[in-house]
């Protein structure tokens, strides 16, 4: 699943146009490396994402098409 669609799909980002350009201004990382929203992401993947002064970082541990927002907290783990 493209990084972007992931974002979204997992509301880490609230829309996908928002994460696109998230990735294009360089503000998340994947794996410690700057990721853009095409990348393909994939079980164990860590991603980190800078709002402002905050960075949120979680590890992918489900990946799919769709989530409810009661699912969606399991795609993914907070790493402090």
């Amino acid at each position: 699943m493209r990084l972007d669609k992931y974002l979204k799909v997992s509301r880490l980002i609230k829309r996908r146009t928002v994460a696109n350009t998230a990735c294009d201004n360089e503000r998340v990382l994947v794996n410690g490396k700057e990721a853009k929203p095409s990348y393909q992401v994939k079980l164990g993947d860590v991603i980190e994402i800078t709002f402002g002064q905050r960075t949120l970082k979680v590890e992918v541990t489900d990946i799919a098409e769709h989530a409810t927002k009661e699912n969606a907290g399991a795609l993914y783990r907070e790493i402090v």
